[in-house]
């Protein structure tokens, strides 16, 4: 159930805050929160929600807004939410009414979001954004154009760079075969560091099929359109190279390798990797879409 907010929201200077001041202008998320216009996609937003059945969506604003944070931000879904927990400026952005200590949403609500808010709409909006800039734009120039008709001097203000990257275009949504791709190559890179230190005593590095196993998942994230069948065929490969990887992984354990060897971002990647095999292979062989405390995120800080 969508149930629009009536009152409309204060100036950032009438944001109530739990000390003495107020919300400057000048900043860039007060700045970016006039730019969006966020009352001309609501109504399409509602549409996705039955209008009396159901507990009361979250509004289009802290929705968008909290994605857009997170874009910003480049945060996981659990930081994103501590991030606007504790910056009033955040709370502002997503349309609340004053400070609360207290978060105003769960990070397990960002899954719903980013289904629900797709790339088509946020094109619009970004269309939107830069068709009002321009549009303004057009009226300052057609007014200072006036003024010079009249032999008027006008007052130099500056330059206007239009940015329409506040709403962010190309939002990545984690997907099964995505996640698991990255955790096979995390586990290749894993066995890279493992296998340094026994060179010497196993001449050969264990197999782990990495240019097939790329290939398979390109394949099918490269396609605009992926079928059932096609992606839970895509996932069951990945599956099986992570499943190697991870055998290969204590066979070099047994070996005489040592976790020592491994960065600590590499040891709690090791272990959040199990537990999404875990995860994915019992949603695949159940053919369902979900379990207990589900890892839907990207693995946390897999770079290369």
């Amino acid at each position: 159930m969508y149930r629009k907010e009536e009152q409309p929201l204060p100036p950032p200077e009438k944001f109530e805050l739990p000390f003495e001041g107020k919300l400057s202008p000048n900043n860039r998320w007060v700045i970016m929160a006039e730019l969006i216009p966020w009352d001309d996609f609501e109504e399409e937003y509602a549409k996705l929600f039955s209008a009396e059945k159901g507990a009361p969506a979250k509004l289009f604003r802290m929705a968008l807004g909290t994605l857009i944070i997170k874009e910003k931000l480049g945060t996981s879904d659990r930081e994103t939410i501590e991030q606007i927990r504790e910056n009033p400026y955040l709370q502002y952005f997503i349309g609340l009414n004053c400070y609360q200590q207290e978060p105003p949403l769960e990070s397990s609500m960002l899954v719903h979001f980013r289904k629900r808010i797709d790339g088509e709409l946020i094109n619009k909006i970004n269309k939107k954004i830069v068709k009002r800039e321009i549009d303004k734009s057009d009226k300052e120039v057609k007014k200072k154009d006036c003024l010079q008709e009249k032999g008027e001097k006008i007052k130099n203000k500056g330059k206007l760079i239009l940015d329409a990257t506040c709403a962010p275009a190309d939002i990545k949504y984690p997907t099964d075969l995505g996640i698991l791709n990255q955790a096979r190559i995390e586990t290749e890179r894993i066995i890279d560091n493992l296998y340094k230190p026994l060179r010497v005593k196993l001449r050969k590095k264990p197999r782990t099929s990495k240019k097939i196993a790329r290939k398979e998942y390109l394949k099918v994230a490269k396609k605009r359109k992926v079928s059932y069948q096609e992606r839970r065929k895509a996932i069951g490969k990945q599956l099986k190279y992570l499943k190697k990887n991870l055998g290969n992984i204590e066979d070099l354990i047994q070996a005489g390798a040592s976790l020592e060897n491994l960065s600590k971002r590499q040891k709690n990647c090791l272990e959040t990797i199990k537990k999404v095999y875990e995860q994915q292979q019992s949603m695949w062989e159940n053919k369902t879409q979900s379990v207990p405390q589900r890892i839907v995120t990207q693995i946390p800080h897999f770079k290369k």
